[in-house]
Order: C-alpha cells, then structure tokens, then sequence
C-alpha cells in the first residue's frame, strides 16, 4: 500500500499545471542537496583528523559532548520548516482505505524529508572512519544506531508540538536556560551529553532507551493524529473567531496610517508573518559571521553583514508586499485602491523596524565602533534605497502566499523573475562596491560618508522612485491578478 501512495503521489507531480518548472525547481534543490551531503561528508573527515592529529583527543568523545547543541538545533529546524502534509492524503478518506495504515504513511513520509536524514550522512560517515581506524565495529555501530534514533525522535516531537504555541515558547525558554546554565558551567550540559550518548559506545546495551523511545512515541503519535484523523476535525482548516484590533494614533494619517495598521495585525496574526518576525530577530545576528571566516571581515562582505543585520525585516517582507496580500489583492483592485499610498504604508512599516534595528544592531560596538558604523552605514542605505529597492522587486513577486501555513513553499509558480534578480545589483552589489573602494583609497570615514550620501539620496528623491515603482506595479497589475487568481 505504501509504495502505491508513492506511485500516485509521483503521477500527481508530474500531471500537474506547473511541470516544468516544478521539475526545475527539484532539480536546483537536488543539487543543493548533493552539495549539502558533500559538506557533510567532508566535514565528518575533516573533524576526525583534526580533532586526532592535532587536537589529540578522541574523535568520537569530543562529537558526542557536542552532539546535545546539534540535537537542539536539528529540533528547533524541525518545527519551523518541517510540516506533516495532509493535502494528498484526504482524498483517501473518502476511499475503502483502513486510516490506521493512512496515519502511519504520513509518520513514514516524515522521515524522507531531507531535514530528516541528511544529519544521517555525516553520523554514517564518520562511523565509517573510526571503524577504519581501529574502533570496534560493533560498538560504532551500536554508537551509530543509538544517536540516529535520538534524532528521529526529534519528528515525533515536532508532531507532537506542531500548533501548540505556548508549550513551544516554554520548551524554548527551557532551552535557552539549559544554554545559559551550560555556558557559564553552572550545570555541565556538555559532560552530561559526552557521558550519555559516548556511553552508546562504550555499554552498548543503552541504545534500548532511544529505541525504546522511539517506538513509545510512535505510538503516542499515532493515536494522536488517529484521533484527529477526520475531514471535518483535524485535517479541516482552522476557523478562529475573529477579533476586532485598532491602534487609534494611525488613522490620523489617513490612507497611510489604515495601510500601516492593517498590516501590523496582519504580522500579529499570521503564522508566516510571525515566522518573518522571527526571521528578522535572528538577521539581527547574522553579523557574527565574522568571527567564524577572515572572509567576512573584508570591508565588502562587513557591508554584506550590515545590509543583512539592519534589513532582515526588509528583505523578508518587502519583497513579498502584494503576495502577502494575495488572497484579498483582486477585492482591492476593485475598490480603486491608491497604489502610491498603499505602497508608502509599507515603505514606512519597513523603515521604523530598519531603524529599530540600527539602534539594537548598537551591541556590535562591544566589537569594536568599526563594525558598528559599518552596519549604521548599511542602515541608512536600507533606509534611502533599499526600501524602495525591495518594494520594486515585490511587483514581480506573483507567489501567493498562505498566511495560516507555516510550510515554506520555495517552488511555487512565478516565485522568480529575472527583472528582480537584476535588481540585486543595486541593492547589495553597489553599496559593497563603492564602500570597500571609498575605505580602500580614502579611508573609513570616506566608506561611510559615501553610503551615507548614496541612502539620502535615495530618501530625498523618493517621489520621483515612488512615481517609477507605482508604474510598474500598474504594468504587472493583470498578470499579479491572474497569478492570484489562478491557484493552480
């Protein structure tokens, strides 16, 4: 029965309307794939010999005292991106299928997804180098089996989690003061993990508790989806009562101020925009990149990091302005919507938070004022041009987007368009241009000043881009439309 799914579920990709560039789009994320499983794979290599030759220590112990930190994150991964899908199975529960043997298809299914076994290549491969060299085989393998079963147990809890928001925050703020206490040796969260899991290894007999786990909470969640295994129950779109909200202090600036407000209880509410929100806390970081590469510590690649920690929010949801929108986008072409309002709301919206994120991106200074007037730089050309920049980009963007779904949905039909791939140019390749050779020839001072001038520039001269980016959008406005309309 199970290979019968798999066999519809490949014809049902390959009769669908958008074949081509679906097949495209496995293609692009097959090779990101293999480049992922080659990283790993060398990564299992480059740490055994490095940790042995010139560490002098024991490969396998020092993985296992990290392997705690690679659980968290594989879980953590797993409940942003990962979802259970539905959508293909409810047409067998109108047919003579017993849903026992349903529910646990779409367990299995959980366990094809690339967020599931990619970590495995990196367990195999360096399980596979320390039998090679000299560990016991059957204790490797024991080792092996042990960690990849405490992996997959990191599936049964996101299904578990999936939806229940207030128990996630907890386990997250549990998380994070595990980390604390582990960070300043309150408790020694790492010893405790190099003890447990390297015991995997040394007594063998312990892979009976991951095992064991494994299978109890398979069952748990089986009987869990069992139970909510109905059309008109938890396969059924979630209905919540609506709610009137109002921030009063906007409307008193008119059409903007409504635009603005609408969109604010848009990112309160929506699974996606609350992942964007998320998204743009954790940009906010990005810039410790250098301290992993020397690379980044190049005058370009700093304006790199400061395009990126001052403008996550920007890049996130500016170019996504009329998909956020797309479920409601032809009722508001119908009521005559002003276009340069409506795109002005969401250029303010864009820039409060860049400068909210200029004044937090403050803690860099710790670092040195260098890097912190680097990001201000970058700050201010998000401000002047990027903003603008990224609303320009958004009219090509014809994906829609579902607000009350967490799955992120690279592949869609129109999700690339080769007019907003120019328009990286300007936004990313031209302030890294001109503030690497301002600072190569003039100086730091000069670096900023440049960019600077390049982002108020950009803020002076805004009507005039504004008139050019509201042309454009009317050009892409029956094509936006059919694309939003058309949900195949």
């Amino acid at each position: 029965m199970f290979l019968k799914f798999l066999r519809l579920e490949i014809k049902s990709f390959f009769r669908g309307t958008s074949v081509g560039l679906n097949l495209t789009m496995k293609i692009l994320r097959f090779i990101g794939i293999i480049y992922f499983m080659a990283c790993l794979a060398g990564g299992a290599f480059a740490i055994f010999f490095y940790v042995r030759n010139e560490m002098h220590q024991d490969p396998l112990k020092l993985v296992s005292k990290f392997l705690v930190i690679a659980w968290a994150v594989d879980l953590i991964l797993k409940y942003i991106w990962q979802e259970m899908s539905t959508q293909n199975i409810k047409p067998f529960l109108t047919q003579n299928i017993p849903k026992n043997t349903l529910v646990n298809y779409m367990l299995v299914k959980t366990f094809l997804s690339a967020l599931s076994w990619l970590n495995s290549l990196f367990f195999i491969t360096f399980s596979v180098i320390a039998m090679v060299n000299g560990y016991s085989v059957i204790n490797v393998l024991t080792w092996l089996i042990g960690i990849s079963f405490l992996f997959y147990l990191n599936n049964f809890i996101n299904i578990l989690f999936n939806n229940k928001e207030t128990i996630v925050i907890v386990i997250g703020c549990l998380f994070a003061a595990v980390a604390g206490l582990g960070y300043y040796n309150v408790i020694p969260v790492l010893s405790y993990s190099e003890k447990f899991i390297y015991g995997f290894y040394k007594n063998p007999y312990l892979i009976v508790i991951p095992v064991m786990l494994f299978f109890i909470l398979w069952r748990i969640c089986f009987n869990y989806v069992r139970k909510e295994f109905y059309l008109d129950q938890g396969l059924e779109a979630k209905k919540q009562l609506g709610k009137t909200e109002n921030i009063a202090f906007l409307n008193k600036y008119g059409v903007i101020g409504t635009f603005i407000n609408n969109d604010i209880k848009m990112l309160r509410r929506n699974k996606v925009t609350k992942g964007i929100l998320i998204g743009s806390f954790f940009f906010l970081f990005y810039g410790m990149l250098m301290y992993t590469s020397t690379v980044y510590k190049t005058p370009a690649m700093m304006m790199f990091m400061g395009l990126f920690v001052t403008g996550g929010f920007q890049f996130l949801f500016g170019q996504r302005v009329p998909a956020f929108d797309s479920s409601y986008y032809p009722l508001m072409m119908t009521l005559n919507v002003p276009y340069k309002e409506y795109l002005k709301a969401k250029w303010w919206l864009i820039n409060i938070v860049t400068a909210v994120s200029v004044v937090i991106a403050l803690f860099y200074a710790y670092f040195g004022w260098e890097v912190y007037i680097t990001f201000f730089a970058a700050g201010l050309y998000n401000i002047g041009v990027n903003s603008q920049l990224t609303l320009w980009s958004g009219a090509f963007n014809k994906t829609q987007i579902d607000l009350n779904s967490k799955e992120k949905r690279l592949g869609q039909k129109n999700s690339f368009n080769l007019k907003a791939i120019l328009l990286l140019i300007p936004k990313m390749l031209l302030p890294m241009g001109v503030f690497a050779l301002s600072k190569y020839f003039f100086g730091m001072t000069a670096g900023v000043v440049s960019i600077a001038v390049l982002g108020l520039a950009g803020f002076l001269f805004r009507e005039k881009i504004f008139d050019i980016i509201v042309k454009q959008y009317k050009s892409e406005k029956y094509s936006t439309l059919d694309a939003f309309k058309n949900k195949g």
